[in-house]
């Protein structure tokens, strides 16, 4: 099918893109401050445990193009892009290796964060689980996968500009509007309110046990009444 506006990017797909853009600008800028600000860190870091969840399901469960099967960054694809023969619509294969190396790394990073502490008053929801010494290894690697996030951020920005600018390929837009101008090819089909019920259900899920909510409470320790 040929036509000249193409429905591109699904609601769910663009509500995640934006949301997960806010949230680790969030946390990055709460993490750096720390202080007073490292509970409200903590409360991002279980939106974004969730916002990932949901895009794992949508990969598998959403529109055409969402879908990760749509843009895996096979050598195959990304050799065929490298040489300026990919004419396909959505992630070009760079741009899916970008999206695959994200959602990776920030896994590894809110995963790393949920038995965390910093030494003095916080310690990540399911810090219970494991002990002082983990803890510290995985706080450790906390920060160290916070500046890897930096680092691809600024490089997907750089990517998305150069695109903008060079390729004359505006990306910004249809993550706005759903629609691609001037393209031609198969409209985004699937992700239907049914699929979108169980990602959001999944992904509540999700939050919940990272929160640990489920775990016992702590004893508490017993207070010796004086004897007067």
């Amino acid at each position: 099918m040929n036509s000249q506006r193409i429905r591109l990017w699904d609601l769910p797909t663009r509500l995640f893109h934006w949301l997960l853009v806010l949230a680790v600008a969030a946390a990055v800028v709460s993490g750096q401050i720390g202080g007073k600000l490292i509970d409200l860190h903590g409360k991002i870091g279980l939106a974004i445990v969730g916002l990932i969840a949901f895009r794992i399901v949508w990969g598998f469960a959403g529109s055409t193009y969402a879908r990760f099967a749509q843009f895996l960054p096979t050598p195959a694809r990304i050799r065929i892009y490298l040489k300026g023969e990919w004419r396909g619509l959505g992630h070009n294969p760079l741009g899916g290796l970008s999206v695959f190396t994200l959602l990776f790394l920030l896994s590894a990073q809110v995963a790393s964060g949920l038995f965390a502490n910093d030494d003095i008053a916080f310690t990540g929801p399911l810090y219970g689980l494991i002990g002082k010494s983990l803890s510290d290894r995985l706080s450790g690697l906390h920060h160290l996968l916070s500046n890897l996030l930096i680092g691809l951020a600024v490089l997907h920005v750089g990517a998305v500009v150069f695109h903008g600018r060079v390729k004359k390929d505006d990306l910004i837009k249809p993550m706005l509007t759903g629609w691609k101008e001037g393209a031609s090819g198969e409209p985004a089909r699937g992700g239907g309110m049914v699929a979108l019920i169980v990602a959001v259900i999944i992904a509540g899920a999700a939050v919940y046990g990272a929160s640990g909510a489920w775990l016992p409470e702590p004893p508490v320790d017993a207070v010796e009444t004086p004897g007067w």
